[in-house]
């Protein structure tokens, strides 16, 4: 099976848009080195985009699910190793087993978190000012 050239209306710049702000996640982590500056609820965006970039990727080729099942093995396996909350269970349909309350579920994760323990503000890299 071979792709089109072109994506329908707004997938193509959706899809550049994530690998823009991959890239720009990774010049602003690189500098901190291995394991420096994330924080829980960072690392649990990262994870999360990941996830949900592998579930829009999906729907590439019939098979695509099943070659990007160890992409979800890793995350899970990385998320336990972070302490972080596992992944949102999916159906055999691909949707989220519990109902969301707002459409989009980055907002719907980010409502409930703000709930319960809001952000801490981010701290300048160490030998510089603010």
């Amino acid at each position: 099976m071979e792709l089109p050239t072109l994506a329908p209306p707004g997938i193509g710049e959706r899809a550049d848009a994530v690998a823009d702000a991959a890239c720009h996640l990774y010049d602003a982590v690189a500098p901190w080195g291995p394991g420096g500056g994330w924080s829980r609820t960072a690392a649990e965006d990262a994870a999360e985009a990941i996830e949900t970039a592998a579930h829009a990727l999906a729907y590439a080729h019939p098979r695509a699910e099943v070659v990007l099942a160890p992409v979800h093995a890793a995350l899970a396996d990385l998320r336990r190793q972070l302490g972080l909350a596992p992944a949102d269970p999916l159906t055999a349909a691909g949707l989220p087993t519990t109902p969301r309350t707002v459409g989009n579920p980055r907002r719907t994760r980010r409502v409930r978190q703000q709930v319960l323990n809001p952000p801490a503000p981010r701290q300048p890299p160490c030998g510089t000012t603010a």
